[in-house]
């Protein structure tokens, strides 16, 4: 994927779960954050950002959009906007063995009381296979880690995908780990074991747990700059 009309901007505040404050060009300015974590350990005071001005902004109060932050010589993408359309790329792609054979039926497909990412279809079979996307930005030493903040929705999706692997769906949580130096990929324990003991029941039920990394490139051109979110590697997953 490659996002084009980039900004940048040095990080000051996050008044609120979805707008930041940010410096740019010696004004201050304010952004939406389409990410409801915490991010506590990426975004600190002058980091730099990625912004690229919203497409909406006359229906808006915040004239642009955050998509990634500098943590460590590294970009880590931050909005949850790109989410689908990645994973879209992914199952097209035939890279990850639990997707090969299925195509997309539905984006947002609605199944007991949730709203799940996608519904797929094997061409073959004509086996449904319900998915979910979750995107993951914190890493500890080579461990990627999510929910970074509790996540009763989370939960509410995994039981509902444990519910349609015993109604005989195929079922998967796929989660996208948006950096690129997880080695391994762990439910958060300590931040929610509601979310992770649900987690952990799904896998043992037959929902597939799988965690893939991305690399996150700026690009300069002649004419500016993209950035280009390149899959990188399956994670293994421990619960």
């Amino acid at each position: 994927m490659i996002i084009t009309d980039l900004l940048t901007g040095f990080f000051r505040e996050r008044p609120n779960r979805f707008t930041v404050k940010f410096n740019m060009d010696k004004k201050t300015e304010l952004a939406h954050l389409r990410d409801p974590g915490r991010l506590t350990e990426l975004l600190r005071p002058n980091v730099m950002l990625l912004l690229r001005p919203a497409q909406n902004a006359a229906n808006r109060k915040t004239k642009y959009d955050v998509l990634a932050v500098l943590h460590e010589d590294r970009w880590v993408l931050i909005n949850s906007g790109f989410h689908s359309d990645i994973a879209e790329e992914l199952i097209e792609s035939g890279i990850i063995d639990e997707f090969k054979g299925y195509s997309i039926e539905k984006r947002e497909y609605t199944y007991g009381n949730s709203r799940l990412d996608f519904s797929l279809t094997n061409e073959e079979t004509s086996e449904k296979l319900l998915l979910e996307v979750k995107g993951c930005t914190l890493v500890e030493e080579g461990l990627a880690k999510f929910p970074d903040a509790p996540t009763l929705r989370g939960k509410r999706h995994v039981e509902e995908l444990i519910k349609a692997r015993q109604e005989g769906y195929n079922s998967a949580v796929l989660f996208l780990i948006m950096r690129d130096d997880a080695v391994e990929f762990s439910p958060n324990w300590e931040m929610d074991p509601e979310f992770s003991k649900a987690l952990k029941i799904a896998r043992e039920t037959g929902v597939d747990i799988i965690a893939y990394s991305f690399e996150i490139i700026l690009k300069d051109i002649l004419n500016g700059s993209y950035l280009e979110i390149k899959p990188l590697k399956l994670v293994d997953v421990e619960i």
